[in-house]
């Protein structure tokens, strides 16, 4: 089993933030899940590729060449593979994972997690996403995406489809639990 894993090329302001990178890394070589990530050394993606890696886990890391040309490839990793762009970067991070997890980051975090929720609500796969809600950082998204829920534009159960959590082991044991709604989009239902 591998996790794909998003996380900000920053460490952020909280110490809380790169604990929680370690404290996740760790959990899952213990458990035996290969971490699936954007191939960085630097920030919160390091943290976590380093902290797999220490405890004796798989990681596979995957960047696309304008990024090696910046240097900032992590050239540790068992596995690093090149691509030449983003869009190849997010397609094959997704095919190797068997769910996907987001740490404090930025847009780009955001974005990774925001495409592959949609691809699950669309049905395009049934595999956990979910947030490492590390010191509260997304709590304000938890609460606008409830918001978003109850404003009708989008289902509760597929609100419910992304798994927030305060641990690593909370996180983990909930993607190992985690049944994928039948839930159709409304937009389908507006059909029949």
């Amino acid at each position: 089993m591998r996790i794909c894993v998003y996380a900000g090329s920053n460490p952020g302001t909280n110490p809380a933030y790169g604990e929680a990178a370690e404290q996740l890394g760790r959990h899952m070589a213990e458990r035996g899940i290969g971490l699936v990530y954007g191939g960085g050394r630097t920030g919160l993606m390091g943290r976590i590729a380093d902290s797999v890696l220490a405890a004796g886990g798989t990681v596979t890391g995957i960047i696309p060449q304008f990024l090696m040309d910046k240097e900032v490839g992590h050239k540790g990793l068992q596995e690093l593979r090149i691509v030449a762009t983003m869009h190849e970067r997010k397609a094959l991070m997704a095919e190797l994972s068997d769910g996907f997890i987001a740490l404090p980051g930025g847009i780009g975090t955001l974005e990774e997690l925001f495409e592959v929720w949609t691809w699950a609500q669309l049905g395009r796969h049934d595999k956990p996403c979910g947030l490492l809600n590390a010191s509260g950082f997304y709590d304000g998204l938890a609460g606008f995406l409830d918001h978003v829920a109850g404003e009708r534009f989008m289902q509760p159960k597929h609100r419910d489809m992304l798994i927030v959590r305060d641990t690593a082991p909370g996180i983990l044991d909930a993607f190992a639990a985690y049944e994928p709604p039948a839930v159709r989009k409304w937009l389908d239902e507006a059909r029949t």
